[in-house]
């Protein structure tokens, strides 16, 4: 190894890096000081504070509470939820998704009732929180969650639609819309017109162009609108509603709540649900703005800039929510909960730390105490302008696409309308109803198909098979006539005992007649009976590397080995002679059965290993099963015939088109009409062992491969002629439009093997010349001021495994430097993630913990993420 690898001890107890020593002679270490705030998070609560300021009085406005109630949540939403809540970056305060249940609540049960509800609904919070059961409250459809936002959208946008006509909003959506004719008879023109002075700034500042519009975009929209509503209508002197702050001596606190103990139990779960569910929602959302950030990344106490941010307690946020809640309606406030528009704002104005969101609760607080004179010059229109526009913008395009593309467009439909015509609550439960509908929709709807080909009558059942599908499928399977050969492919991944024992007493009753049988399934599993002649063979044809199942024994030392042929192909054998062609179908020779090695470890037939293996295949792969074709490892294999492995290429074609094309022909099809539309770019090594479809489940057109030695990224501008890898990179991110990119690294990498092993100087060739663009993960491994990559629950075997884990996020971060990436990272459309192979455990971890170093965890069994099919 060469004097360039760092050594370090690698005892698994060894959770940190040892303290250096100083010198017996020399004075102790200064100890760090306990507290201090980064220059960036001083500027970043800045900017959130110039965000909040307006967007609290006007979400006040729209509930009809007292307009401090915002001030005060905002205040406390910054200093409790921002201290004690477990997502450092989030912005916490007065939530647009609480409007109309606030709205309600004080149009039902009056101002101090509702202060009351909150501190009970911060109650509950707490203890969801105790539970540990934050994560629960994520297992809600997304489409509800959008729907139940988009409904709250709809609300505020039409309420407020009155104030900026001039008028006064009516308690419900119906009595709104019932009342806008009447409304639009009698608009006051001042009104209408600071609205749309407000509107017009809102929406052109963001599109200032030019150096000047970069710089005066850093000044909030929100703060611009309404500072220049308010000039205008002081300097023309209109006459309009302004903004009205009692005494805070006269401000109203909680009292004892009244009212019927149903009503209030409803109104404090209906506060909770959705201070939780947006609160904790945002805390993932968060979690990926921050992903985006490479600084947040390498930040730590001795780079000064702040402490290092990792992924949020979800637990600890929902008691920092719980906590803030208490305190806000204690103190008169309005529902806490956190806030996408102020959070993201947070992350992009570069904050470090929760400092940046204490920060901002401190200047609500002097704002509060000092510029009541200057917040009263502002017009209600302008604030409900502002509000009316944070409507319109949850009614999000986006996610209506999003929910298209999963087919929930009836539960997010649902949902929006339930909460449009009768409130949150009632909303949100008639799109649980509804998303429980469609998902026993999906699991009972089976398609079931009978065709007849080359005088084999095909079964196919693609869905669950359960007791409702029974007699269709009883009706398909008695289109067989006695005696023919039958094929039944069962595509679905569960199967109840009704179905089990219809389909068992067929097959027995069929077998008896003189009729055969043959079982398949695409799932593992999903076979309930093994083919006669195949018991030892469990392949199918989708998947070709478990061809490796199906070889024939490997001959004894010293015997003859009969040349063979593919289809009719003839090969030479070793010697040139030319055997007689043989037929290859599945009729051909049995499987044999492998045994045990000398180490006593098991293996598969003909001594095969699975991927990588060098065994030369043979023989039938049985029913369903490829005969003797190789898999994805055989891209190594001499496309010339040489040797006893000359024809291994013919025979792999030919398997495939025999067992495998016959299946995946119309999904190929489609992708040709509709071309590719992969999900993931997978970057990996091009290490044969490492098969990409086979570790990720995924089939043709899922992923979007490139592959190199070592899985490198090469920065931009040190590609030296080389562009392939960034070339990749752009058209996916670009062209693809795919969501996320995976850098995958395996264990006993031969191209990080030999970056251990270089030596400065000697001939450059290709392979060093291309492997200098891992210097930086090298580097980075030996750089002592940076804690190691490791793997959960282990330390790294050697350095060899150290390197690969290291190279990992070191290639992460060149891929945040290309453009294509960093836009797509900063307009939240794309994923980074880190994924390690171990090949000889057949483990896949991925990086779990977002930090300079990184932990990667074992991936397990995440059934329940599976998409709808």
């Amino acid at each position: 190894m060469s004097a360039c690898t760092p050594t370090r001890a690698t005892d698994p107890s060894d959770s940190h890096r040892a303290s250096h020593v100083h010198p017996p002679h020399s004075p102790p270490p200064t100890p760090p000081r306990r507290f201090r705030v980064a220059s960036a998070d001083v500027s970043a609560s800045i900017a959130v504070f110039l965000i909040a300021l307006p967007l609290s009085l006007g979400i006040a406005l729209a509930t009809g509470a007292p307009l401090q109630a915002g001030l005060v949540a905002a205040a406390v939403g910054g200093i409790v939820a921002g201290r004690l809540g477990g997502c450092p970056l989030q912005v916490s305060g007065p939530a647009a998704g609480l409007t109309v249940v606030t709205a309600d609540l004080i149009h039902r049960y009056g101002w101090r009732t509702t202060c009351a509800i909150t501190v009970l609904a911060g109650v509950v919070q707490l203890g969801l929180g105790c539970l540990r059961v934050a994560r629960t409250a994520l297992a809600v459809s997304p489409a509800i969650v959008h729907g139940m936002l988009a409904g709250i959208g709809v609300t505020i946008a039409v309420a407020q639609l009155h104030i900026v006509l001039g008028g006064t909003p009516q308690s419900s959506v119906l009595d709104n819309l019932r009342a806008l004719p009447a409304q639009l008879a009698r608009v006051q023109p001042a009104a209408v017109s600071v609205s749309a002075l407000t509107l017009a700034l809102l929406f052109l500042w963001p599109r200032i162009p030019g150096r000047a519009g970069l710089l005066l975009r850093r000044i909030p929209a929100a703060l611009v609108a309404v500072a220049g509503a308010t000039t205008t209508a002081s300097l023309t002197a209109l006459t309009l509603p302004k903004v009205d702050l009692p005494s805070w001596s006269s401000h109203a606190l909680a009292g004892l709540p009244e009212g019927p103990a149903l009503g209030l139990v409803a109104a404090v779960l209906t506060t909770t649900l959705v201070c939780s569910v947006q609160s904790l929602l945002g805390a993932v959302a968060v979690d990926k703005l921050a992903a985006g950030r490479p600084d947040l990344l390498a930040a730590g106490p001795g780079s000064g800039r702040g402490a290092r941010v990792g992924r949020s307690d979800l637990d600890r946020e929902l008691l920092g929510q719980g906590a803030a809640n208490i305190v806000s309606g204690a103190l008169g406030g309005l529902p806490v909960a956190g806030v996408a528009v102020r959070s993201s704002a947070n992350v992009q104005a570069g904050a470090v730390s929760r400092n940046s969101t204490m920060l901002h609760g401190v200047l609500v607080v002097i704002a509060a105490l000092l510029l009541v004179p200057v917040l009263e010059f502002i017009p209600l229109a302008s604030l409900a302008a502002l509000v009316m526009a944070v409507g319109v913008q949850m009614v999000s395009l986006n996610h209506i696409r999003t929910v298209t593309r999963h087919r929930e467009v009836l539960v997010y439909a649902v949902t929006t309308l339930g909460v449009v015509v009768f409130g949150v609550l009632e909303g949100v439960a008639l799109g649980i109803a509804v998303a429980v509908g469609v998902s026993l929709h999906r699991l009972t709807r089976t398609r079931i198909t009978h065709h007849e080909r080359e005088g084999v009558h095909h079964v196919h059942v693609r869905g669950q098979l359960t007791f409702l599908a029974v007699p269709r499928l009883s009706r398909a399977l008695h289109l067989v006539p006695h005696g023919a050969d039958a094929v039944v492919e069962l595509d679905g991944s569960f199967m109840d005992h009704a179905a089990y024992e219809s389909l068992q007493d067929w097959q027995k009753t069929h077998t008896a007649q003189g009729g055969s049988v043959e079982l398949t399934g695409r799932s593992p599993g999903t076979s309930i009976a093994e083919p006669s002649g195949a018991a030892d063979c469990r392949c199918r044809p989708w998947t070709a590397w478990r061809n490796h199942q199906c070889e024939l024994p490997r001959p004894a030392a010293g015997s003859m080995v009969t040349p063979t042929a593919v289809s009719g192909i003839e090969v030479p054998d070793a010697a040139g002679v030319t055997g007689a062609p043989v037929s290859s179908g599945a009729s051909g020779a049995p499987g044999g059965k492998g045994g045990l090695d000398e180490a006593g470890r098991p293996i598969g037939p003909a001594g095969s290993d699975g991927p990588g293996d060098s065994s030369e295949p043979a023989g039938s792969g049985g029913p369903g099963g490829p005969s003797g074709s190789r898999g994805p490892a055989d891209s190594t294999a001499p496309l010339a015939p040489a040797g006893s492995g000359g024809h291994e290429l013919a025979r792999g074609i030919s398997a495939f088109q025999r067992n495998t094309a016959p299946i995946v022909r119309g999904e190929l099809a489609r992708l040709a009409r509709e071309g590719q539309q992969p999900s993931q770019l997978f970057l990996t090594c091009a290490d044969s062992r490492v098969v990409t479809s086979m570790i990720t489940s995924s089939g043709p057109g899922d992923l979007f491969v490139v592959r190199n030695v070592g899985n490198l990224v090469p920065l931009p501008g040190e590609e030296s002629g080389d562009d392939s890898v960034a070339a990749a990179i752009e058209y996916a991110v670009d062209v693809l439009k795919v969501r996320s990119i995976t850098v995958c690294g395996h264990s006993g990498c031969g191209a990080m093997q030999a970056l251990l092993d270089s030596e400065p100087g000697g001939a450059r060739t290709p392979l060093k010349r291309w492997l200098r663009h891992g210097m930086p993960s090298l580097e980075r491994m030996a750089d002592d001021s940076r804690a190691w990559t490791k793997l959960a629950g282990r330390a790294s075997a050697d350095a060899v495994e150290q390197l690969c884990l290291t190279n990992v996020v070191q290639q992460l971060e060149h891929l945040r430097a290309h453009d294509s990436v960093a836009r797509a990272l900063r307009d939240g459309e794309l994923e980074l993630h880190g994924m390690y192979f171990h090949v000889g455990e057949a483990q896949a971890y991925l990086l779990t913990e977002v930090s300079s170093s990184g932990v990667f965890d074992r991936v397990t069994d995440v059934e329940g993420l599976r998409s709808p099919a």
